[in-house]
């Protein structure tokens, strides 16, 4: 009977563990179906409403914001280019003083949300703020048309804004791969006779060029996202269009329609990073790490120089207008115990905390059917997953807001014919659906920490677990999860911060009288009240200090 008992065992068990791999694939593509609902629901709405705007949004909305916002992405990019390679390559292959700090320093803008920046600098240019002060101070004249002073109110000004902020993306990328090419390249290139000038464009540059266009991806997708700092400065965008054609003019299929012709560009940035980085390759002995690098030691006027070029990156991006919200709170230290700023604190800690538990969940299940052996269909659904990612803000809104409006209009009918009461708005009217849109947006996030811890853990941890009689879910309860704590921990506090930061989806999706910090800073803001808004400003800057703290440690590593 023996060998028919372990015969029966052992088919038991390859039962239990196709029952759990399929379990697992089913999460996935489910994770995978949630996120591209919102996408689905855009090309939907937009294909199947009506068009009889689309003349006037062809002849008079359309090309004027696509041009406008074609010019501040050719200019956003040139100035994250020119700032991000420059401070990489100086900080990765140069030594003058300074440089370690201003290597910390040069990721300080990443906890700056653009449009708190943009609000900041309207308040620095303005007439009565310290630059023009200072000019009238200096000259003695008084009246605005007798001198000259930046307008920050254009394009070129909103892309000065944009890219303050966004250039440390090229910056953190560029500057890995210049590490990571060590010292073995630049100085084969300088046996032959290549100056520093010349390696670097012949050699570094090229080499470096994939990172680079992933940065550049991702400043591009985060112009793109962004509407509060393009509002503030008047620049009509076409995410600002979508925003005034659903708000303003009440038209939501037109606005689908505008958010589908801003699908198809990130779709389109999104094939053209793929194929940057899937057409070159470079490979090199062993990665060098930031402590082994020969660095050129500069001499003379060029070590002033570096530090200069070093140092005005940070402090425009950061230093600036933290200065301007921190001087206007100071002044307001009674309106960190206002109800109006409590309740939105709170409102911020539930929708937040949502959407890292949410994003979170589902990273880890993508993570997870991804390291047991994921079949084509799930890797499928990975990719997928992470679309949402370069989705803007504002185009996510809309795509939430009609699957989560048919459902609780589904379910209001359903509660009227059986009870005669009216269920409500459940999702649509309520911090869900900032939630679901934060969590769609930021998955990618998540997934990706939770991938990257899984990747530090051997897959004999998995099988040692299952040979000592563990089940795969007990190997991932009892051996795993404690292990993946950290890296767990660490994408639900990204998440998080992200999503205390957003205002493009929130702005959109948020019930009546529910404000976030982030909200609560945009309506001040829209009413020229920036002062007013420094309070909330300053604990939302503050909150994003943390991911930086993180990725600061990191650069001080080398890592």
């Amino acid at each position: 009977m023996q060998p028919g008992i372990n015969l029966g065992t052992a088919v038991g068990a390859h039962v239990a563990k196709a029952g759990e791999g399929r379990l697992l694939r089913a999460a996935a593509i489910l994770v995978a179906l949630a996120a591209l609902l919102p996408i689905i629901a855009i090309i939907w709405i937009a294909l199947s409403g009506s068009f009889a705007a689309w003349p006037h949004l062809i002849a008079n909305v359309i090309p004027r914001s696509a041009a406008t916002t074609l010019a501040l992405l050719i200019e956003v990019c040139a100035c994250t280019l020119i700032t991000g390679v420059a401070t990489a390559w100086l900080t990765s292959t140069c030594e003058f003083p300074l440089r370690r700090t201003l290597t910390v320093a040069l990721v300080l803008p990443l906890a700056m949300p653009a449009y708190l920046s943009a609000y900041a600098f309207g308040e620095f240019f303005d007439y009565s703020g310290p630059l023009q002060s200072a000019i009238r101070a200096l000259t003695g004249l008084r009246s605005a048309r007798d001198y000259w002073s930046p307008d920050i109110r254009t394009t070129t000004g909103a892309a000065f804004v944009l890219g303050s902020v966004l250039y440390p993306y090229i910056f953190l990328t560029a500057r890995t791969m210049f590490l990571m090419q060590g010292r073995n390249a630049a100085e084969v290139a300088r046996t032959l006779g290549a100056g520093p000038v010349r390696t670097f464009f012949r050699v570094q540059l090229p080499m470096a060029r994939p990172a680079i266009v992933v940065g550049l991806t991702l400043v591009i997708m985060e112009t793109l996202n962004d509407i509060g700092a393009v509002e503030y400065l008047g620049v009509k965008t076409l995410t600002f269009s979508i925003y005034e054609t659903w708000l303003n003019r009440n038209d939501l299929a037109g606005a689908a329609q505008i958010a589908l012709v801003m699908l198809a560009i990130v779709i389109l940035l999104a094939f053209i990073e793929r194929h940057a980085r899937g057409r070159q390759r470079f490979a090199g002995a062993k990665p060098a790490s930031a402590q082994n690098v020969n660095r050129i030691r500069l001499n003379g006027p060029m070590r002033p120089l570096a530090v200069l070029l070093c140092a005005a990156p940070p402090l425009v991006g950061f230093f600036v207008p933290a200065w301007v919200m921190g001087g206007y709170a100071i002044k307001r230290l009674e309106v960190f115990a206002s109800p109006e700023l409590l309740s939105a604190l709170g409102h911020t800690v539930i929708v937040s905390a949502g959407a890292a538990l949410a994003a979170t969940a589902a990273g880890f299940v993508l993570a997870y059917s991804i390291r047991h052996g994921g079949t084509r269909a799930v890797r499928a659904a990975n990719r997928l997953a992470s679309f949402g990612y370069g989705v803007p803000g504002t185009v996510l809104a809309i795509g939430v807001l009609i699957p989560l409006a048919a459902f609780d209009n589904a379910l209001s009918t359903l509660t009227k014919s059986f009870f005669g009461v009216s269920a409500g708005l459940l999702l649509s009217g309520t911090g869900f659906a900032i939630v679901y849109a934060s969590a769609v947006r930021f998955l990618t996030m998540a997934e990706g920490n939770v991938a990257a811890g899984f990747d530090k853990l051997s897959p004999n941890l998995d099988w040692a677990a299952r040979t000592l009689g563990r089940t795969r879910g007990g190997a991932l309860r009892e051996v795993l999860m404690p292990m993946m704590r950290p890296a767990t921990l660490t994408a639900a506090l990204l998440v998080f911060i992200e999503t205390s930061k957003e205002l493009s989806a929130t702005i959109l999706l948020r019930p009546f009288n529910f404000n976030t910090l982030a909200t609560l800073v945009y309506e001040d803001a829209s009413r020229s009240q920036v002062a007013a808004a420094s309070v909330p400003s300053v604990i939302i800057i503050l909150a994003g200090l943390v991911p930086v703290i993180v990725v600061s440690r990191l650069l001080e590593k080398g890592r």
